[in-house]
């Protein structure tokens, strides 16, 4: 954890509609190259339209048919994936040097959100060291894929809320052939929606004690 005198300020965006993957992955890329050593960090909660994902180790051949899905090609870690309704997005514009994390304190925090996340509701996740993202009996139901640069991370998770998984029908999901995905919906009755799970991820952040104020933006 950082040194109380240093602690950064984290400014959450939540975004109440369907925002284009591909506006906010420019936007956030751009942050992330203006920024400075002042600039507060940012998280952004939201949901796609439906679209693919192919990261930059993506190969072609884990998309397996075509479809009306758009293929974005971006910057992240990581093989193709699906976005889209249903699914809560979190993206991740963190100064890691200032918060004293390496990359996989990153990852780790990220997990560990998602994991503590489904917990409140009675659903037992875990992560895999030789398989990012989050597991219910084998089955995924949290993604996770980031690109550092000068320090700095953007992109970010995906938790499957209520999401139509067929999207992940079309690809291989993360690179994994025959990959089960699974969703909140699956595993709890009267499960919570979007907009329960960004409370829950705004209050976790504002507890987290790694920010010394957390102010929240709705989009």
């Amino acid at each position: 954890m950082t040194d109380s005198t240093v602690k950064p300020s984290l400014i959450i965006r939540q975004y109440n509609s369907l925002t284009p993957y591909e506006d906010r992955f420019l936007e956030m890329k751009a942050l992330t190259e203006q920024r400075d050593e002042n600039t507060p960090d940012e998280l952004w909660i939201l949901q796609h339209h439906d679209v693919l994902t192919q990261g930059q180790a993506g190969k072609p051949e884990h998309i397996l048919m075509a479809s009306s899905i758009p293929v974005v090609q971006t910057d992240r870690g990581g093989q193709v994936t699906w976005h889209g309704p249903g699914q809560l997005v979190a993206y991740f514009m963190f100064d890691l040097n200032r918060l004293g994390w390496n990359v996989r304190t990153l990852v780790s925090y990220a997990e560990n959100l998602m994991i503590e996340l489904v917990k409140k509701y009675g659903i037992e996740a875990y992560a895999k060291p030789d398989a990012p993202g989050v597991y219910v009996n084998e089955r995924k139901i949290g993604s996770l894929g980031f690109k550092i640069r000068k320090g700095r991370s953007y992109h970010g998770l995906a938790l499957n809320i209520d999401c139509d998984l067929s999207g992940f029908h079309t690809i291989n999901p993360c690179g994994y052939a025959g990959l089960e995905m699974v969703r909140v919906q699956d595993l709890v009755e009267n499960y919570p929606k979007f907009e329960n799970l960004c409370v829950d991820m705004i209050a976790t952040l504002q507890n987290s004690g790694y920010f010394k104020e957390v102010r929240v933006e709705q989009r």
